[in-house]
């Protein structure tokens, strides 16, 4: 998606004030974050990769759609809730009317400073880590800017160690919630959007202070399924191709569930993984859901 798409190499990482970013990032677009100019009016969702963020892109959008509502659905999610540290040549980031709505995976260190102590509004939405792990094993395959893994097991070692693109999930979510008095921000799971995508859609509209009616709430509902998004090149990102993406790979959305992670976890790798997870997390009181029965 960034300027210059021929240029993507894959298998590249790069170190950028002490993260892991990749190809797709720019030095220059990077460098502006720090002193982005933030409005109180600006919308920021937050995710880690793999963790809900087309979903949200999708959701977002249609809660901020008027008038003609056929129109809107006929917008770009990442064209109406842009990335914010990813340019694109076609897509105007920055010089937009308010309420300006953006998307990042950037962690808390990165982030602009202006959006500490403002009147914006945060959403960061976080997923069971174990699923994490499993959605960016396949998004690896997917994605052609990054390393093919041998398998999930040297996979799962690289994602712990942080040595992927965005660094460390426990590190992300960790630095985000803990300095969570400084914004203007809600918290919510994957999970929870999963198991009432009505509910959740309230509560993103309420703390957006957006009133929204019956229609258009069941509107949200049905476009923002598994099943309609995926089916949707206006949602599912099925429009960018090689070589940013193989096309012939899973793609973004795969399955959308919870707790895939029982179907690739070894009983040894899930024993460790507990065992990380309770030492580095022990002190972030967030609510994670790791099945979901029937």
């Amino acid at each position: 998606m960034a300027d210059g798409e021929s240029s993507i190499q894959p298998n590249k990482l790069f170190n950028y004030k002490g993260y892991n970013l990749s190809s797709i990032h720019t030095i220059e677009r990077l460098d502006q974050m720090e002193n982005y100019d933030v409005r109180d009016s600006d919308v920021f969702v937050v995710t880690y990769p793999k963790s809900g963020t087309i979903w949200m892109q999708n959701i977002i959008k249609h809660i901020y759609m008027d008038g003609d509502l056929q129109t809107e659905e006929c917008e770009l999610s990442y064209s109406v809730v842009p990335w914010l540290e990813i340019t694109h040549n076609k897509i105007n980031t920055d010089d937009r009317p308010s309420p300006r709505l953006f998307f990042t995976h950037l962690p808390y260190q990165l982030i602009p400073k202006a959006l500490k102590n403002k009147k914006t509004k945060v959403i960061y939405v976080y997923r069971n880590p174990k699923d994490v792990a499993v959605s960016y094993y396949h998004f690896h395959k997917f994605a052609n800017y990054l390393e093919t893994p041998e398998n999930f097991g040297t996979f799962l070692q690289t994602f712990l160690n942080g040595q992927v693109v965005n660094d460390c999930w426990f590190n992300h979510v960790r630095n985000w919630y803990n300095h969570r008095h400084e914004f203007n921000i809600m918290f919510h799971s994957y999970e929870e959007i999963i198991k009432d995508l009505r509910v959740a859609v309230l509560k993103f509209s309420n703390f957006l202070g957006r009133s929204l009616d019956n229609k258009h709430v069941d509107i949200i509902v049905e476009r923002s399924t598994f099943k309609n998004m995926k089916s949707n090149p206006k949602s599912n990102y099925e429009n960018i191709g090689f070589p940013i993406f193989n096309n012939s790979a899973a793609g973004f959305m795969r399955k959308g569930t919870v707790g895939d992670w029982k179907n690739n976890f070894t009983v040894a790798e899930n024993e460790m993984f507990d065992r990380i997870f309770e030492e580095k997390m022990k002190n972030v009181p967030l609510k994670y859901t790791w099945e979901i029965s029937d």
